[in-house]
């Protein structure tokens, strides 16, 4: 009874688990895009509120209207006209006291995780942690810069270590490059293992047997 009532259960949870983060994600951009009507209805006439209050009923829309800004919102700031109405709002916001902190912050974040151009969260590695010997997956987010690169001599990696089973806290650390083992699995791999708790190993590279008759770094 206990193994058929634990195989039902790997059969169901991961489903159950799957449509509850969807309907949650789809929930929340509904909230959001009846807020937005919300909003606009209290600057229309009465007389054009009757369409916004139908497209309220309307499930899922607030999903679709969102990748729709998305994309509008995209291709208007790859072009010359949008980079520029962007910096002119960039500066509008750096001239407000508290807001200028706050999003110069998380603006630099997010050029650095998202920018194409960028190495943040492109590489997986293996540092010794929290002790010596003891090994965890962590993840490439640069070089250490300013005075802390000052104070560190030689070759450093700066590396983010998630926490498990929620890899969005972790700790941030600077390590020798000589002291990181490079990983041939990919960033979404390493992520599935993390979440995992070491359950769901990432296969094996082709060149698996070459690297596991490399002796194990110090």
């Amino acid at each position: 009874m206990k193994k058929y009532l634990i195989a039902g259960l790997l059969v169901w949870l991961p489903l159950a688990l799957t449509i509850w983060v969807l309907t949650s994600v789809l929930g929340l951009l509904d909230g959001m895009f009846g807020w937005f009507l919300t909003a606009t209805q209290a600057v229309l006439p009465a007389s054009a509120t009757a369409p916004l209050e139908m497209l309220r009923r309307i499930p899922g829309l607030g999903l679709v209207v969102t990748v729709v800004a998305l994309l509008i919102t995209g291709i208007f700031a790859t072009n010359i006209v949008g980079q520029w109405w962007l910096r002119q709002g960039s500066r509008v916001l750096n001239r407000i006291p508290i807001v200028k902190s706050i999003y110069n912050s998380i603006k630099q974040v997010s050029d650095t995780l998202f920018s194409s151009s960028g190495n943040a969260f492109r590489e997986a590695v293996l540092v010794q942690y929290p002790r010596e010997g003891a090994w965890t997956i962590a993840f490439v987010t640069g070089k250490p810069g300013g005075e802390a690169a000052h104070h560190l001599p030689g070759d450093y990696l700066s590396v983010y270590v998630p926490t498990t089973p929620n890899p969005t806290s972790g700790f941030f650390l600077m390590v020798p490059r000589r002291d990181v083992i490079e990983l041939a699995m990919s960033v979404d791999e390493a992520l599935k293992y993390v979440i995992s708790m070491g359950v769901v190993a990432p296969p094996l590279p082709a060149a698996a047997p070459a690297l596991a008759a490399e002796p194990a770094r110090n």
